[in-house]
C-alpha cells in the first residue's frame, strides 16, 4: 500500500481529470434534468447555505463558487482514496485495473456520501438531478480517477 504522503501527491493528476468528468457530467445532467447546468454546482453548497441552494439556477458568487470548490476539493480527497486503496495495483497491473479501481472508489464515494454522512453533507447534486443522472456522474468520477492515474502513470506526471 503507498504511504499517505505518495498517495496524495500521485493524486493530483486522477483529482483534475476526475473533477473534469465529474463536473461536465453533472452540468450536462442539471441541464437535461432542470434545465440549469449550474443548478445541481449551485447545490452543493447547501453544506454552506442550506436549502435555498437547492433552488439556484444561474451563477452565484454565494452557490456557484462554493459549489465548484467543494466539489473540487472532494475529487481530491476521492483521488487519495483511490491511490491509498487502488494506486499501487494500479501502477503495477495496468490501465484496467486503474479504471476498476476508479470505479470501485466511485462506488465507496456513493456509499459514504449518499448513505453514512448527514443529508446536509451530501454532495447536494440529488436536489437538482435524477438517481439516474447522479449514478452517471458518480460513473465518471470513477473513469476520471482511473484515467488520470493512467495519463500520470504514462507520462511520469
Amino acid at each position: 500500500m503507498k504511504s499517505t504522503q505518495q498517495a496524495l501527491k500521485d493524486s493530483i493528476i486522477p483529482a483534475l481529470t476526475a473533477d473534469l468528468a465529474v463536473m461536465a457530467t453533472v452540468a450536462a445532467r442539471g441541464r437535461k434534468d432542470s434545465h440549469s447546468s449550474l443548478a445541481p454546482i449551485n447545490s452543493t453548497s447547501h453544506v454552506l447555505w442550506g436549502a435555498e441552494a437547492g433552488q439556484v439556477d444561474g451563477f452565484s458568487a454565494r452557490h456557484s463558487l462554493p459549489g465548484l470548490v467543494i466539489n473540487a476539493g472532494a475529487g481530491l480527497w476521492w483521488a487519495a482514496v483511490f491511490q491509498k486503496l487502488f494506486g499501487e495495483q494500479a501502477d503495477r497491473r495496468g490501465p484496467m485495473v486503474a479504471l476498476a479501481g476508479g470505479l470501485a472508489t466511485a462506488g465507496l464515494a456513493y456509499v459514504v456520501d449518499y448513505k453514512l454522512v448527514p443529508k446536509r453533507l451530501t454532495p447536494g447534486w440529488e436536489l437538482r438531478i435524477s438517481d439516474k443522472s447522479l449514478y452517471m456522474s458518480l460513473a465518471a468520477m470513477g473513469l476520471g480517477l482511473g484515467v488520470g492515474a493512467i495519463l500520470a502513470r504514462r507520462y511520469r506526471l
